[in-house]
């Protein structure tokens, strides 16, 4: 069963309790992400998680099937929880699904993805299974989470706070959620014990991310200027961020790009989408003269390489964090100078 972004929060509670095979695509990983933990804690015992990328899956479909009908160490429930990038796990589900016997719930979070995919395909049509696609969100409704989250942790935060938490994270719920989470340990709040943040505390808690942390690296590699790459990389390691937060800024403004992208079509006048953008409050206008430019450097199949290298990127920084930041570094020195011999022509 297909499952629209709109639809997602009434309908995840039903889909918890019917389905066993649960797909979340689209180019807001951020938001497929939560929407997998928000399911997997809907399920009523989902017991261990078990954790499987879509490339072991990719070299042994066969896996996914021998896990999902074994039971964990200590003989209680389990789910499986797979990291994919396109339809590496295609294979894998179809064979699970071609077996009667019974397993234990699948979440695939699968970047790169979209529900016209071979693994959505296979699975749209099935009782037992959902698919669900995630579009980036834009400012207001990323605020709006933020407030949320805020509430959910007992930390009272007004719009502006809100705001700037939002502007930070780059618009990813993840990194937002962190700061928030860290505001409340900060004041020491919870849910019974509510506290009020203001300014002053989220710069106590050094929530120093976007515009002052790596947003000037993203809009540097991006728009192809390499000249300024060595001494953002220098800036970046004496700030000490982490190369996986870095790098979700890159999925994020990628994913904006992308959206952007399907809104121009094969129309050539970047600068009347991006106004447009901008008027409808869509864009922030400190970004439009980057996303001006990186949008007629990223369209059409560049930006579909552009998404699969920093899935690539990711999965390398996560399976080898000793060298992720000499990783980091490599891949988005030859973004950055792909970008640039583009912009050159």
């Amino acid at each position: 069963m297909k499952v629209t972004q709109k639809d997602f929060a009434s309908s995840a509670a039903r889909m918890a309790a019917q389905a066993r095979v649960f797909f979340f695509c689209g180019p807001d990983e951020a938001g497929a992400h939560d929407a997998a933990h928000h399911i997997a804690s809907l399920l009523s015992d989902p017991g261990e998680r078990i954790e499987i990328t879509g490339s072991e899956l990719k070299k042994d479909p066969v896996k996914l099937g021998d896990e999902a009908r074994s039971t964990s160490l200590f003989g209680g429930n389990r789910h499986i929880w797979i990291r994919a990038a396109g339809d590496e796990a295609c294979e894998a589900l179809e064979i699970l699904l071609s077996s009667d016997v019974e397993a234990c719930p699948v979440l695939v979070v699968a970047t790169s993805a979209t529900d016209k995919s071979r693994t959505a395909k296979l699975l749209a049509d099935r009782k037992d299974a959902m698919v669900a696609m995630f579009w980036p969100p834009d400012l207001r409704s990323v605020t709006a989470s933020v407030r949320q989250m805020a509430d959910t942790a007992g930390v009272r935060i007004d719009g502006a706070i809100a705001e700037r938490i939002a502007r930070a994270s780059g618009l990813d719920t993840r990194l937002a959620q962190s700061e928030v989470t860290k505001l409340a340990l900060y004041l020491d709040a919870s849910k019974e014990r509510p506290r009020s943040a203001d300014a002053q505390a989220l710069d106590a808690i050094g929530a120093s991310i976007g515009d002052d942390g790596f947003m000037p690296l993203v809009n540097v590699v991006l728009s192809g200027e390499t000249g300024k790459l060595a001494s953002e990389l220098h800036r970046l390691r004496e700030m000490g961020l982490s190369p996986v937060a870095v790098l979700l800024g890159f999925e994020r403004r990628t994913a904006q790009l992308a959206q952007l992208a399907a809104k121009l079509g094969s129309s050539s006048n970047v600068g009347a989408l991006i106004e447009a953008e901008k008027a409808a409050r869509r864009i922030f206008f400190k970004d439009e003269r980057d996303l001006r430019t990186q949008l007629q450097i990223w369209r059409g199949a560049r930006l579909a390489r552009l998404v699969d290298r920093l899935a690539g990127l990711h999965r390398a920084l996560l399976a080898n964090s000793h060298s992720a930041e000499l990783l980091l570094g490599q891949g988005l020195a030859m973004i950055a100078r792909e970008a640039g011999r583009v912009k050159a022509r």
